[in-house]
């Protein structure tokens, strides 16, 4: 049998990863998908014999002022000839004029999170050796916008960490969004919904920054407040950990009523405790929703920005209990199928080799 120090000499050599990250990577006041993504993979490739070197650029991307532009410049400039280099999509996709000079000295790899969809990030694409995409979505949408190699664009999904099934309620009358309280997440869309509804039950935590855009939390806590409905809704500001897991443990159901996703890491989240998901029908959400091997959707899908569908499909779930009882066991059944975050590293592994070769 090989010992674990022989299997440890056998590894085939990797080069240093230089990783470029949005300064605010760790802040616990925002944190995103995109935020938590990184940080795995980061952890994952150390963990697989990857020396990972992070470089973190403070600024308001993808919006930097002079600073971050300067910071970022210099950090490009240090990095060493043939230095296999992964930048978070937000940086690399808004400074196409800082990455070209060093695109055959340096082995650019853009990991998109949320495609930008303008010239820049077309131009930015252009000097990476590989993109990678969350979603098949966020791929074809990057294909059919600007004119990458189809072959140089690869898919690597988020993982899920396995959790403990939810307990749920006999009524199904706990309702959970975990996203940044924001236009585009659909916030207000939301609260109209519930202003209709007929339930004299649901409650509502919104778990999820309050900061981005405070006209707006404000504008809704008046509107709940004017249908009396602000013992019913909590906004819980952002959670993460143990505050978090306790609200998926307490939830029936997660609503995402977004105008838009690339992928929405929360949808397998809730999953990955058999929670079914009421979410729209917008860019990656269904890819992650995805279905039981049997062909089921694990909850229930609806056009966004119309609160109209959204309130039909709340009053549906909160009236019918063969719908919930459906819908749950859907959603365990797709628990069963859910990659966990090794899936994800490995995958991402095998792209940033082949660049390194």
């Amino acid at each position: 049998m090989t010992g674990a120090g022989q299997a440890s000499h056998d590894r085939p050599a990797v080069p240093v990863l230089h990783v470029v990250l949005p300064g605010d990577i760790d802040d616990p006041g925002t944190p995103s998908g995109g935020n938590t993504y990184d940080r795995r993979v980061c952890a994952g490739l150390g963990e697989q014999g990857w020396p990972v070197r992070e470089h973190s650029v403070p600024g308001a991307w993808p919006h930097p002022d002079a600073a971050a532009w300067t910071a970022l410049a210099r950090l490009l400039t240090a990095l060493p000839d043939d230095a296999v280099v992964l930048l978070d999509g937000l940086i690399a996709s808004t400074v196409p004029d800082l990455l070209t000079p060093h695109a055959e000295r340096l082995r650019l790899v853009v990991l998109v999170h949320m495609p930008l969809e303008d010239e820049a990030e077309g131009r930015a694409l252009a000097t990476a050796r590989a993109v990678v995409t969350t979603s098949e979505w966020t791929r074809r949408r990057l294909l059919a916008r600007h004119p990458v190699t189809a072959r140089r664009v690869h898919v690597v999904p988020p993982g899920v960490t396995p959790a403990p099934v939810s307990r749920g309620s006999a009524r199904g009358d706990r309702l959970l969004c975990v996203a940044a309280v924001t236009h585009h997440k659909g916030h207000d869309v939301l609260v109209d919904a519930l202003t209709v509804l007929a339930d004299p039950s649901w409650t509502l935590v919104c778990a999820g920054t309050l900061t981005r855009e405070p006209e707006l939390v404000r504008l809704l806590q008046e509107r709940l407040a004017g249908a009396g409905l602000s013992d019913r809704v909590r906004f819980a500001g952002p959670l993460t950990g143990e505050a978090l897991d306790a609200e998926y443990a307490a939830a029936d159901l997660l609503v995402l009523p977004s105008r838009g996703e690339t992928y929405g890491m929360v949808v397998t989240e809730a999953l990955a405790r058999g929670l079914p998901v009421l979410g729209t029908r917008v860019g990656g959400l269904p890819e992650a929703l995805g279905r039981t091997p049997s062909g089921e959707l694990p909850g229930l899908l609806v056009p966004s920005d119309d609160p109209a569908p959204l309130a039909g499909a709340l009053s549906w779930w909160l009236g019918d209990d063969a719908l919930r009882a459906r819908l749950r066991s859907a959603a365990l059944a797709r628990r069963d199928t859910l990659a966990d975050w090794s899936v994800t590293i490995a995958s991402l592994a095998a792209v940033l080799r082949e660049v390194a070769r």
